[in-house]
């Protein structure tokens, strides 16, 4: 496969709601001709379909990203018995919730006689078909709150890239500039703290037009070659990360196994954050040549996952202890070319996915605001409107310029709703007359309750850290300290 078709597909897996928009047009005779059982729905057409290989390396992509490297710092949040436990069965309930909802598109297929759904559609027919007259008049809203989260999720994604950008590219450069001041002399040092204390929003506010001129690039086949070196810098970095945590960890015994309960909030956030790939799961499967191995595909896919997950968190934590900070590139050392050269490769691939994850919420938004103003002037508006949105996410990366929490907020909010309270909900409505079983019921209910909790304490704690944020502020105070006793010491020495 060429790099325009894998583009084209990728294109396909990030617009999962575009489609299901225009598929009411189709007449009922076409309806028909297209409607085939839940097995054989999507093998149409074989050549346009994606292969098992393919399917698998797509739910890799799709749930591989910045909420890998956070982990580490999520287990610290839980505690090294608790959180990989924890992160396991996180990861498994997930996994559930994506084959809940592979059923139900299954089923509701059937019953619409539609050729295939995604997920904001699958939600609007199952409160179609669902027990409660209320939800069956507002079916319609099912599609909105979907297309809603979806773009919180998004733009929340965006926000994550940009504070990842420009942390770690503030410590690059900044470790460039400091180990140069020092091959000269002692009394750079002074020079030397000023550089430090570079605004991290400075960094932020950098990247900015260069974010905004790389999502005015509306179609994404245009960045299949970028595409395709972000996938290998982020895969290389990811090899050289592996490679230096496994060396050098602290004994388990001197970490805590559990932490109190109001940073598990945290890990939390941050753990659904990192599993939130359910966006991709019905667009994928509508894509597969041969959709009855999808849910194979899905194991596998998620299997590794899991894997990669538990082994980078559990390792990560392990290494650096409670020196471990929001992204595990940031623990990295700073005077060795290769580490340095990590954060650059997975900053690059970061940069260029920002434009993947940036497309979904442009194509479900900008059109509201294009049809409202004359054919002459689409075009400039929807440049306008991709540009206010870019500067949207670096507003929020820019009121909480820390990674950790807004990672944590994101996966509080709308990764929760998205991947553990919508599926099990929408599985009571679609399957309620085929007499479910208590312990069905109970394990939905359950479901939906751990991701009720989790969003309403995810959210207060994350937001409670970020007005008062009295960990990082005693940080800060004892780094500031330190920092001074250090410069007296030195001061001292010299006279």
């Amino acid at each position: 496969m060429d790099g325009a078709a894998r583009e084209e597909l990728d294109m396909d897996v990030m617009k999962p709601l575009i489609d299901e928009q225009n598929s009411d047009g189709m007449s009922d005779e076409e309806h028909e001709n297209n409607f085939l059982p839940a097995e054989k729905r999507c093998q149409l057409d074989n050549k346009e379909g994606i292969t098992f290989i393919q399917t698998l390396m797509h739910l890799l992509k799709g749930n591989i990203g910045t909420g890998l490297l956070g982990l580490p710092l999520a287990i610290k949040n839980a505690g090294i018995v608790i959180g990989p436990i924890s992160l396991v069965f996180i990861g498994i309930i997930s996994v559930h919730c994506m084959h809940i909802l592979v059923r139900c598109s299954h089923s509701l297929c059937q019953r619409m006689k539609k050729s295939s759904l995604g997920y904001s559609d699958t939600v609007s027919y199952a409160m179609e078909v669902g027990p409660l007259a209320a939800l069956q008049k507002r079916a319609s809203w099912g599609r909105s709150i979907v297309d809603f989260f979806l773009v919180i999720t998004q733009l929340g994604f965006c926000s994550v890239y940009v504070v990842f950008l420009a942390e770690n590219v503030k410590q690059v450069h900044e470790g460039f500039l400091e180990n140069k001041l020092a091959l000269i002399n002692v009394s750079a040092a002074s020079s030397s703290s000023e550089r430090r204390s570079t605004d991290l929003r400075i960094y932020m506010l950098c990247f900015l037009p260069f974010m905004i001129l790389l999502v005015f690039i509306r179609d994404l086949k245009s960045l299949s070659l970028l595409s395709l070196l972000a996938n290998l810098s982020m895969a290389v970095s990811l090899v050289i990360i592996y490679q230096y945590i496994v060396r050098d960890v602290i004994d388990p015994r001197k970490l805590p196994p559990v932490v109190g309960w109001k940073k598990y909030p945290l890990f939390f956030g941050t753990a659904i954050f990192a599993f939130e790939g359910i966006g991709v799961v019905l667009p994928l499967e509508n894509r597969m040549k041969d959709t009855t191995r999808f849910p194979q595909a899905l194991n596998i896919g998620m299997g590794i996952v899991m894997t990669l997950y538990i082994s980078l968190a559990t390792l990560g934590y392990l290494r650096f202890g409670d020196e471990i900070k929001g992204s595990i590139t940031l623990n990295l050392p700073q005077d060795k070319w290769l580490y340095q050269s990590v954060k650059i490769l997975y900053s690059f691939g970061i940069f260029v996915t920002y434009s993947i994850q940036f497309y979904v919420p442009a194509e479900i938004l900008i059109p509201a605001v294009t049809s409202k103003v004359e054919q002459k002037w689409k075009l400039f508006c929807e440049l306008v409107a991709r540009a206010l949105l870019v500067c949207s996410t670096c507003a929020v990366a820019i009121l909480i310029p820390r990674l950790d929490l807004v990672i944590s907020f994101v996966g509080a909010v709308s990764s929760s709703t998205l991947a553990l309270i919508l599926p099990p909900l929408v599985e009571i409505l679609t399957f309620y007359k085929e007499n479910l079983s208590l312990w069905t019921v109970f394990k939905d209910v359950l479901i939906a309750v751990v991701g009720v909790v989790g969003f309403l304490t995810g959210t207060y704690v994350t937001v409670e850290e970020i007005i008062y944020p009295a960990s990082t502020v005693l940080a800060n105070t004892t780094e500031s300290i330190s920092v001074a006793l250090n410069a007296t010491d030195l001061v001292v020495g010299l006279k």
